[in-house]
Order: C-alpha cells, then sequence, then structure tokens
C-alpha cells in the first residue's frame, strides 16, 4: 500500500504511443525493413511509487486489478486479469536488466483501439517500463527498453513478435515515418511530405494473435531459410523464392519498403499508393493473413479515392491503412467507412492520423 510518506510523492504520468504500419509486415522477425510511424493514439499510465514491493496497476478501459512483485519473481501466465501479464512480463525483463524492486501504484488509460493492429499492447508494455523505470531511478537506452519490452510480450503471451511495435512506440517522430533496419535495427527518419494523409479505418473485428496462425508463419519463414542456408529471409532472392509464396511475400516486401521511403522522399504519393495496394495483394495472396473484411476496406478506400490501401499489422484482422492527398482524406474515410458497414454489417472506426513524437513522460 502507500504510505503517508509515499502518498505525498507526485504522481507522474508517462505517454507511449500506438503506431500503424505503412508498409512492410511479417518483415521484422526476418530481420527486414518496416516503416511504420507513431501515431496521435496512446496509452498513459500515471504512477506512485510504492514501498512494499508490489508494483499495483488498475485500467480505467479494462476490469480487474494487476498486483505482482516488483522484484519480477511472479509469472506473468499466473497473473490473472489477463492483460496484466504484459506489465508482469515488464517487470520481470527489466528486473532481469538490474531494476531494483520498487512498487509502483499506476492507472492504466489508452485511446488506441484494442485488438486493432495499431500496437496496444506494445504501447502499454512500453508506457509501464517508462513508469517503472522512472521510479527506480532506472534507465536503458531506448533499443535496449524496447527490446526488454518485447521480450515481455513473449513472456506474457507466448507469441513472438518482432521489435517493430515497441521501437515505434518509443522512437516515434513527427511528421515522420521511421524506415527501420530490424537487422541493424538503425533508424532513418522519413520526412511525410505536407500533402499527405494516412488514412486508418479499423473493420470492427478484432485480432487475437496468441489465437491466429502468426506463430506458425513465422516458423515457415525460418524453415525457408534454413533451406536456403541463410540466417534469415533479408537475404534471400526473388529467384530463391519464386515457388515459395510465404517467403515470396517476405522478399517482395523488403523490396516493397524501401521503394515506398523513397517515394516519400521524393514526394512521389502515385507510387507510395501503388505499393500499399501491391503489399496487399501479396499478405492476401503470399501470406494469407487477410480476411474478406479486409479485403473489403481496402477496396471501398481505393474506390472512394485512396491512393492505395493495405491491411497493416499481423493480419487476421483489425485495420487498414491508406494514403491520399490531404484535402480529400475526410471525405474519403467517411465514404469508405459507409460502404463497408452497409457491405458488411460491422461497424468501423475510421481516422485521420498524423505522426507524432515517440514515448515519454507528461511533464
Amino acid at each position: 500500500m502507500l504510505t503517508p510518506e509515499s502518498s505525498v510523492l507526485p504522481e507522474r504520468a508517462y505517454r507511449a504511443p500506438g503506431r500503424v504500419n505503412l508498409i512492410g509486415d511479417h518483415t521484422d522477425y526476418n530481420e527486414g525493413f518496416v516503416l511504420p510511424l507513431a501515431v496521435d493514439f496512446d496509452c498513459v499510465v500515471r504512477a506512485q511509487p510504492r514501498d512494499d514491493g508490489r508494483v499495483v496497476l488498475s485500467s480505467l478501459d479494462r476490469a480487474g486489478e494487476v498486483d505482482v512483485a516488483a522484484d519480477g519473481s511472479t509469472d506473468p501466465a499466473t497473473v490473472d486479469p489477463a492483460w496484466g501479464r504484459y506489465a508482469a512480463g515488464v517487470v520481470c525483463t527489466l528486473a532481469a536488466r538490474g531494476r531494483e524492486a520498487v512498487g509502483i501504484e499506476a492507472t492504466v488509460t489508452s485511446t488506441i483501439p484494442l485488438g486493432g493492429g495499431l500496437s496496444s499492447s506494445a504501447a502499454f508494455e512500453v508506457a509501464v517500463g517508462l513508469a517503472l523505470c522512472d521510479a527506480a531511478g532506472f534507465s536503458l537506452p531506448t533499443l535496449e527498453l524496447a527490446q526488454a519490452c518485447q521480450e515481455a510480450e513473449l513472456v506474457a503471451t507466448g507469441v513472438p513478435c518482432g521489435i517493430m511495435d515497441q521501437l515505434s512506440s518509443l522512437a516515434g517522430s513527427r511528421d515522420r515515418a521511421l524506415l527501420i533496419d530490424c537487422r541493424s535495427l538503425e533508424i532513418e527518419h522519413i520526412p511525410l511530405p505536407p500533402r499527405l494523409a494516412v488514412l486508418v479505418i479499423n473493420s470492427g473485428m478484432p485480432r487475437q494473435l496468441v489465437d491466429s496462425a502468426y506463430a506458425e508463419r513465422r516458423r515457415v519463414c525460418e524453415m525457408s531459410a534454413a533451406r536456403l542456408g541463410l540466417s534469415a529471409l533479408r537475404d534471400a532472392t526473388p529467384e530463391q523464392v519464386a515457388g515459395e509464396p510465404r517467403a515470396r511475400h517476405v522478399v517482395s516486401e523488403n523490396a516493397r519498403v524501401v521503394a515506398a521511403a523513397e517515394a516519400l522522399v521524393s514526394g512521389d504519393l502515385a507510387t507510395l499508393g501503388r505499393l500499399l495496394t501491391e503489399s496487399h495483394a501479396s499478405l492476401r495472396d503470399d501470406f494469407e493473413v487477410s480476411t474478406p473484411e479486409l479485403d473489403v476496406l481496402v477496396e471501398k478506400l481505393i474506390e472512394a479515392g485512396a491512393l492505395g490501401a493495405r491491411l497493416t499489422g499481423a493480419g487476421f484482422g483489425g485495420c487498414v491503412v491508406g494514403v491520399a492527398h490531404r484535402e480529400r482524406a475526410a471525405a474519403i474515410v467517411e465514404a469508405a467507412a459507409g460502404h463497408y458497414w452497409a457491405e458488411t454489417g460491422h461497424q468501423p472506426h475510421a481516422f485521420v492520423c498524423r505522426a507524432v513524437d515517440g514515448a515519454g513522460r507528461v511533464e
């Protein structure tokens, strides 16, 4: 509990944005390239230190309270409610890196659609990680904190996710996309043309990676790389994977990411849009992670005037992302969302996103 002494300490707030991936899905764990941006939806953790060695969290958005040992000794798999397993994972991975067992009392709120492919879980992990580090006077470089949060998700859920989501939340930059090399983990900040609008529509069909074929897709990619004698599909050529649809997607997607970054730099929005649409076709046909609802949303965005669109995130539900000229963006998402609702009966949620700075303490 909070003692009289600890209760007078100021409450501090820590914000971590979600992310939308413009292009480059299922490339991160293949040591390839991705092109995300941190977006103006975020998770906020408001925290005070505790002196009893416990990490206690409640949520304004979800039921239940989380109470775990601050020394990382609580097994995340045993935590109930389930959303608390992500926080318990972060406690464990930070303890393994030397964080002292300082407890916190925290409240969590989020504007990121849950299960929508905008990395609500990664933002939660990052915000909790920042709160835990600050309370203990402990700091990690951005990359190492991202890696700790990535490991926390694996510990919490068993899903072997790549590092894109956590790194995007921490390293985001206003009005810029992040070209991330997932092998070297180098980041290049790519300015977004002022006339470009990024459109996101949530399909209303939540994705659950734990219950999806995500891990199976990753295993297939690793097997393909091993068959070719490569450390990762990043190094494969189109000719080597021509007969393997899963691997073919990864190789072609890496090339599209690099080309998309070049299109942003040159302001070639038509090429950018074409690359997004080609990416969706590859994710649908070669990697087979789309759904009928996502396909309809992409179709409706393009029919409404988007320059291009694709599913974003791991697939199996969630959101699509599109690009358009800014002056037409609001009309396009409104028309596409309306037609999607009429055709599928699912209520979509449409946004025109801004690229924002990465996570940090709110002063």
